[in-house]
């Protein structure tokens, strides 16, 4: 066999090997130190469907409309790694007393602001999500949902803390938080 007959031989090996290659499923709360590049964490108990649906609450004189969707194979990137993953996908409208639109991410597809879940706790029937936060990231972190009956979820928004000055946030931006910071607020779904 000669040496161009060979490389031949082990290209078409090699394409053959990635292209029979798929990427390897993990269930959902996969530790992500366990998490290898272009993997699938998959929702593999049906943890993540009971929460899908629109919720209201009011807080404040506001009323918040939760609209939360499945998305499946959602691309994700955390802590340096890309992969896929199953996930709850929240959009939100925050009308005040008047009906007003405070902030309304399910009509202006705002790709700034993103509210998906990357945890789950199936025995305390609660799904962690993680939240970008508004402009300037202000208000990021992380909202508890808790299925607590079979139309209504409980809410807990734990916010971190951002530092903002002129050169990260310009002047004039809406540094306003729209989302309910508190815990126990109930949401009835529609």
């Amino acid at each position: 066999m000669n040496t161009t007959n060979f490389k031949i031989i082990i290209l078409l090996a090699f394409l053959i090997n990635i292209l029979s290659c798929k990427a390897q499923t993990l269930p959902l709360n996969t530790d992500m130190k366990d998490i290898p590049t272009g993997a699938y964490v998959k929702d593999l108990n049906n943890e993540l469907s009971p929460y899908i649906g629109t919720y209201k609450a009011n807080f404040n004189g506001n009323e918040i409309t939760l609209f939360i969707i499945k998305e499946e194979n959602k691309p994700t990137k955390r802590l340096k790694k890309n992969f896929f993953r199953d996930a709850l996908v929240a959009k939100y409208i925050v009308k005040n007393s008047t009906g007003t639109i405070l902030q309304d991410t399910k009509n202006n597809n705002s790709a700034n602001i993103e509210l998906y879940s990357y945890y789950t706790y199936p025995s305390k029937n609660t799904i962690v999500l993680y939240y970008s936060g508004t402009n300037c990231r202000v208000g990021w972190g992380d909202i508890y949902l808790k299925k607590i009956g079979v139309n209504q979820i409980s809410w807990e928004y734990r916010p971190d803390d951002i530092t903002l000055d002129n050169t990260t946030c310009p002047p004039g931006t809406d540094i306003n938080i729209y989302l309910p910071e508190t815990k126990d607020l109930i949401f009835t779904k529609q």
